[in-house]
């Protein structure tokens, strides 16, 4: 069903908008990480997109550890059937699970909920960079690969480790090579490239939305398939410079694997709610995002299938047997 059809329908049935509100006891959404990077952006297109459609307001927390780890856990524990909470992730968590770094549970131990939309790699440097052009950056990737500084918020065998991989491997050198340093999160990446501690931030384009603003950064290249529109129009993608790079985040929710049926449906019937309509897309846009809609049982069977091309692209990269 289209947008527009679903908006149609939506308007029709739901006319007065306090019958369409769902009810659910002080609704949290967990950042896995610290403020600033892309879970908390996550969490913040929950707690603006679904304000119309939750009688309480989403209040956001934060759950920094091992990149999501640490959530991940207590959710398989502790929390398994907190019908209240939903947790943040990314292509990046489905990547830690596959490559074991959430340990002994993995795809199968949550409920995969909702999505908040799609992001993209971005090649990202600050303000007074050297680097005015990927070519530059990449030139000096295929000259002398440990001479470039890069980090991020993952560690070794993240997707944001990935991003600079693919940059190398595109360089023609070898991602053995190069000089990467890891952080708990794109917030502390961020503050690590202001502070001049690296060069290049493999992160994503949603999360630059503020920076861009505040015009302490600068995006050399999105890792996007096409060219996105709207704030990030004048970027080219690392495609347009002459290299073959591309990823693609997925961004989104799941919840405890015990939570009841009633309590996971709830939280499906808002975010389908808040899809119909064009106020939903707009934060989506806000944020740096695409529409990537989908929840429940639709969600669920695109998590298996892109977990399952993730352990195909990780044993390619060597990361698992």
């Amino acid at each position: 069903m289209s947008r527009i059809s679903a908006a149609t329908i939506v308007a029709a049935g739901l006319a007065i908008p306090a019958f369409a509100q769902v009810m659910i006891d002080k609704p949290e959404c967990v950042a896995p990480a610290n403020p600033g990077g892309g879970f908390d952006l996550t969490c913040r297109i929950a707690q603006t997109g679904l304000e119309p459609h939750i009688a309480d307001p989403v209040q956001v927390t934060f759950m920094p550890g091992g990149i999501g780890a640490v959530a991940f856990n207590l959710f398989n524990t502790t929390r398994t059937d907190d019908g209240s909470a939903i947790v943040a992730f990314s292509t990046g968590s489905l990547l830690n699970i596959v490559t074991g770094k959430y340990g002994e549970f993995t795809e199968k131990d949550v409920r995969w909920l909702a999505t908040a939309g799609a992001d993209f790699g971005a090649v990202v440097v600050r303000a007074d960079s050297k680097y005015e052009s990927l070519s530059q950056l990449m030139d000096d990737f295929s000259a002398d690969p440990g001479s470039v500084v890069l980090g991020a918020g993952g560690s070794v065998g993240s997707q944001d480790w990935m991003k600079g991989a693919l940059l190398l491997k595109a360089a023609g050198a070898s991602p053995m090579d190069m000089r990467y340093v890891a952080f708990d999160g794109g917030g502390d990446a961020i503050a690590a490239l202001l502070g001049g501690s690296i060069e290049i931030y493999t992160g994503d384009v949603g999360e630059m939305v503020p920076h861009l603003e505040s015009g302490q950064m600068r995006i050399l290249a999105v890792l996007s398939p096409e060219r996105l529109d709207g704030a990030f129009a004048e970027f080219p993608t690392a495609k347009e410079e002459g290299y073959d790079v591309e990823w693609t985040i997925l961004r989104g929710f799941y919840m405890g694997g015990d939570v009841s049926d009633e309590d996971y449906q709830k939280w499906v019937d808002a975010f389908q709610a808040a899809y119909a309509t064009e106020e939903f897309a707009a934060v989506q846009k806000e944020r740096g995002l695409l529409p990537l809609d989908m929840a429940g049982a639709e969600l669920q069977a695109s998590i298996e299938q892109r977990v399952q091309n993730l352990r195909e692209i990780a044993k390619e990269a060597g990361l698992i047997q």
